[in-house]
């Protein structure tokens, strides 16, 4: 597949985690737990990072809050973004909590010398400061009813908090311009990105539940990442966290930007299916999901699972395993070559055994 050349942005650095620059895009969810209860907030990170989430953002709404995060950082393993507004405060007893990043906007910080307060302890801890700026809190963005009006509204913004911390001669800096709608997202970023170079965290916000929010952000930021933009995503969805992370993965795998493991290809069905291929395809994907291994491949290993003989062989040889399925029976394929035939009942086993046999386990 074809794609843009990724536009070049600065690298920076969170905690560990270098972004931008034409390194990989990253992976980053956010809890959903109560920060004030810091043990379900590990809990549900170390979830996240079983998934193979990168980054992680806490929300920080009291002070309360922001004193967990040294005892949440201590207990994991990837890198600490801390979601902060209004209170500059908590801002800098985050950083005093060893965080790995902020999630701030300026503007709404307080007054100039607060600002100035929290860029000092961040440059002197040397974290980034990610400037995410929301349609839905920009007043500005309603008076505008062309996506142009919007976008160019919510660039601009963003422009106005960057300046703000260019002013104090600051520049490790990651910038996120969101809106629920793709159109005004994706063109805000096109406009942002012609200005500055910072790294760019992409997201269609409030995109909804796993199933309509699945399809609108991997929509909007397919889009976008087709263009070559974005150094780290959110898939925000109104479900478990380790869904954004799933989800992220297995969109990027099909922009050919990463790899999530496994890919698995399966025909529709139709009447010429004879196995009950549907039940067969989820239970190969939660087979798989258990197989740790798989996320340490650089390159996703393809298994075919093809209900008739018309598309089947065909689909079956291209991929490194597959079966393509015919009366009772099922035709194996290892590299191009027929190797056997399985009962349907034994598809997913078999192709189990086969994974865990190259992988070596």
């Amino acid at each position: 597949m074809k794609f843009y050349k990724r536009t070049e942005t600065r690298k920076i650095n969170i905690g560990g985690v270098i972004i931008g620059g034409g390194t990989p895009v990253a992976v980053q969810s956010m809890t959903n737990t109560d920060t004030r209860d810091w043990k379900s907030t590990v809990k549900q990170i170390k979830q996240l990072e079983e998934a193979g989430c990168e980054i992680v953002r806490v929300s920080l709404p009291d002070m309360e809050s922001a004193l967990n995060a040294g005892r949440i950082k201590k207990n994991i393993k990837i890198p600490l973004v801390a979601d902060i507004h209004f209170d500059y405060r908590i801002a800098l007893e985050a950083i005093k909590q060893g965080v790995d990043k902020l999630r701030i906007n300026p503007g709404n910080i307080g007054s100039k010398d607060r600002v100035e307060a929290v860029v000092k302890e961040a440059k002197s801890a040397g974290i980034p400061v990610r400037i995410g700026v929301n349609a839905g809190s920009l007043k500005s963005v309603h008076n505008y009813k062309t996506v142009s009006g919007k976008a160019k509204e919510l660039a601009k913004s963003a422009m106005e908090h960057v300046k703000i911390l260019e002013d104090l001669k600051f520049y490790n800096i990651a910038v996120s311009l969101k809106a629920s709608d793709i159109a005004t997202t994706a063109e805000a970023y096109k406009i942002f990105a012609g200005k500055r170079n910072y790294p760019l965290h992409l997201g269609i916000t409030e995109a909804g539940s796993i199933f309509s929010g699945t399809i609108k952000s991997s929509a909007g930021l397919g889009i976008m990442l087709y263009e070559g933009l974005g150094d780290t995503i959110r898939v925000s969805l109104t479900a478990d966290p380790v869904e954004e992370v799933k989800t992220a993965y297995l969109l990027l795998q099909d922009l050919g930007l990463r790899s999530a493991g496994i890919e698995i290809i399966s025909c529709p069905t139709c009447s010429r299916t004879e196995a009950d291929l549907i039940k067969i395809v989820l239970e190969m994907e939660k087979e798989t999901s258990k197989i740790k291994e798989l996320k340490k491949l650089k390159k996703p290993l393809k298994v075919a699972i093809m209900g008739c003989v018309v598309n089947g062989p065909g689909e079956a040889k291209d991929a490194d395993i597959g079966i393509a399925g015919g009366k009772n029976t099922g035709v194996l394929f290892e590299n191009g070559k027929i190797i056997g035939q399985v009962k349907p009942d034994m598809w997913v086993k078999k192709l189990v055994s086969m994974i865990k046999k190259r992988l070596g386990s």
